[in-house]
């Protein structure tokens, strides 16, 4: 089995909507099966607020997360995640120990910018 991932077209890459935005609450969620936390973040105006649950217990405090910009994918469909919908993907990386490193700008952006 390869670890090279199958080749995609441009056009693939376009279809998928990674924006900015920023945290505006975290709360916990101890209905999760595994340690989540609900997170809401603004998308800015054309956007939105919108909500998901992310498992970054291990490596973020709520109050430490509140204020940063992250980037999310946001034409997933909804999905239902216990007592909450998601309404968007909070993207990562997986270190080996499988703790969820986020993935975010390294300097401010507009709320809203898309990744291209």
């Amino acid at each position: 089995m390869s670890d090279v991932p199958a080749t995609i077209e441009w056009s693939d890459f376009e279809k998928v909507e990674l924006r900015v935005g920023t945290v505006i609450a975290v709360e916990d969620f101890p209905e999760a099966r595994k340690p989540a936390y609900k997170v809401t973040v603004d998308f800015g105006n054309d956007i939105g607020v919108k909500r998901t649950s992310a498992q970054v217990t291990d490596q973020y405090e709520r109050a430490s997360l509140v204020g940063r910009q992250v980037i999310g994918v946001i034409n997933f469909p909804k999905k239902q995640i216990g007592p909450i919908m998601s309404e968007f993907l909070l993207t990562g990386f997986y270190r080996d120990d499988g703790a969820v490193i986020l993935a975010v700008p390294d300097h401010e952006v507009p709320n809203g910018a898309k990744l291209g």
